[in-house]
């Protein structure tokens, strides 16, 4: 027997159009390219985002089809989503840091019929368009005059100037591809994520529990999480749907930009990996300047060192909320909320939770696995595989055969991480970047938390390297804060009474960078390669 309910296809031009219907003034604020604040609605937003999927219908693109975006957070980008997911073709989100080969690789592997691109980017496409032979178009987001520069290229405006705002959005499964993003491919070629209507909007709600974003009307958002990477951790959909108001970073991510549009927005909400607060962070603390609306901060990609995490607490009354996820779950899969048992406790005692992932939310189931594939305890204390599923967790790669979960629908999510007693997911290390000492594992992760709360320390990283006796053993990697000197003793004495003495770094090196990869995050690959011949002075 089926229930006597309406059949009402989760969609996400639904979301758009609720905005417009019960929010279409709240505003859509924009840090342009070209310098100036342009403001915008959602009334407007869907107007355009209308004119943009009759342009696209106009052009002969069909449900199915994929079109690729190379850009940053603007109200454009936020047309071009609804414009092309509205019509049922689905809206590939490239990553323009990665490197040229791995972009025309995407592009190629996802067939991508037109590219919709900032002008930043259109001198890219102009040097590489003769290797994507799938597209058709390439479409610039500016007006006439800024396009006019690139020849083949479109102007968006001028584009969507031509077309009136009646294409018809819906009407197909809720189960239609909606998007699709690639891993960064640190390992191998990027792999493509096709996500559904149906799993974009299941995971807007549960994003916006109010043990996750909890988003409201009342909030004014600032995603600094790009666009193009993991779905921009779904605010693209979460704040329409609640009709918080947006604000766009454009391409300046810097503290100064940053802060800037924090205070003169009033955003009460952001989000970004850790490099962004950190940077935020040092511009506040050289400027002497305050954050007067930003109540909560979510930080994810990487972990958020707990120095990080007290110092936005402490000097400026900001919540700082871990997150956790993947671009194959959608893809936030864990937020920090605190048990029920430490609600009341002081910041002391709650900061050790704090400083760990978070609890899944409604939505995603989560195991913890040994390299057997047997259970282990939620205990909070054993190391093992973590595995996930739900109906935003990827089931199969774009393009590839069979499917990537076990029999049971879980997907190894390739991290190694503790569960305790109340859910609480602590990501100890990806199972690449684990060290392996004397049979035991040492947290490449907890040893740069506590290494980048050294007062001198700006960016830490810790590899495993090779050791005769102990067959692995951790390098800690500093890069210094302008102006500051320490010393390796100095690094080891501020570690000695934080971790177990085994664990204990057997050298720090210091470095004028460390690199970091196309999504932000340290890019452990690169640093495995420079310290590849590396040996521990008592090794040599």
């Amino acid at each position: 027997m089926h229930g006597l309910m309406q059949s009402w296809p989760l969609t996400v031009d639904k979301i758009l159009d609720r905005a417009k219907t019960w929010s279409a003034s709240r505003e859509v604020v924009t840090r342009s390219l070209e310098g100036p604040i342009v403001r915008s609605t959602y009334a407007d937003i869907h107007t355009r985002a209308k004119k943009f999927s009759a342009a696209l219908l106009a052009m002969g693109i069909k449900p199915g089809d994929r079109v690729a975006t190379l850009a940053w957070n603007t109200g454009r980008h936020l047309e071009v989503w609804y414009g092309v997911m509205g019509i049922g073709a689905v809206c590939h989100t490239v990553n323009p840091r990665l490197f040229a080969d791995q972009i025309c690789y995407i592009i190629n592997h996802a067939q991508d019929r037109v590219v919709i691109a900032d002008a930043t980017f259109a001198p890219f496409l102009m040097q590489h368009k003769d290797k994507l032979p799938s597209v058709e178009r390439f479409v610039i987001l500016a007006d006439e005059d800024r396009a006019g520069d690139h020849p083949g290229m479109i102007a968006y405006e001028t584009l969507i100037a031509q077309h009136a705002p009646d294409a018809q959005w819906g009407a197909f499964d809720e189960n239609t591809a909606a998007g699709l993003c690639y891993t960064s491919g640190t390992t191998g070629d990027p792999k493509g994520v096709l996500y559904s209507h149906r799993s974009n909007v299941l995971h807007t709600y549960m994003t916006l529990q109010a043990d996750g974003f909890g988003l409201t009307q009342s909030d004014t958002v600032l995603p600094v999480v790009p666009m193009y990477h993991a779905n921009a951790w779904g605010i693209a959909f979460s704040a329409p749907a609640v009709g918080a108001k947006l604000v766009m970073p454009g391409a300046k991510m810097d503290g100064a930009s940053i802060h800037e549009l924090l205070e003169t927005e009033g955003v009460t909400f952001s989000a970004a990996v850790p490099t962004v607060w950190q940077g935020l962070l040092q511009h506040l603390r050289a400027t002497k300047s305050p954050l007067t609306s930003l109540k909560r901060v979510v930080i994810g990609g990487a972990a958020c060192p707990p120095a990080l995490i007290r110092a936005f607490h402490d000097e400026f009354g900001v919540e700082v909320m871990h997150a956790w996820g993947m671009t194959e779950m959608s893809p936030t899969g864990v937020f920090c909320s605190m048990p029920l048992e430490l609600k009341d406790a002081s910041f002391e005692d709650q900061l050790p939770i704090r400083a760990k992932q978070g609890r899944p939310l409604y939505g995603v189931d989560i195991t913890l696995e040994d390299d057997e594939g047997q259970p282990l305890p939620h205990d909070g204390v054993t190391f093992g595989h973590l595995l996930v599923r739900g109906p935003s967790v990827v089931e199969g790669y774009y393009r590839q055969a069979g499917k990537v979960v076990d029999e049971r629908g879980f997907f190894d999510t390739g991290d190694i991480a503790t569960i305790d007693h109340n859910g609480m997911v602590q990501i100890t290390d990806r199972a690449k970047d684990v060290i392996k000492s004397g049979g035991e594992w040492i947290s490449s992760v907890e040893l740069e938390n506590h290494g980048v709360g050294h007062a001198a320390a700006e960016i830490v990283a810790v590899i495993g390297v090779a050791h005769p006796t102990w067959d692995e053993r951790p390098l800690m990697i500093v890069k210094l804060r302008p102006g500051e000197s320490a010393t390796r003793e100095d690094f080891l004495a501020h570690m000695q009474d934080k971790v177990a003495k085994w664990w204990l770094p057997n050298d720090v090196v210091f470095v004028d960078d460390i690199p970091l990869g196309a999504t932000g995050k340290i890019d452990k690959k690169a640093l495995r390669d420079q310290f590849k011949d590396y040996r521990f002075p008592d090794c040599r």
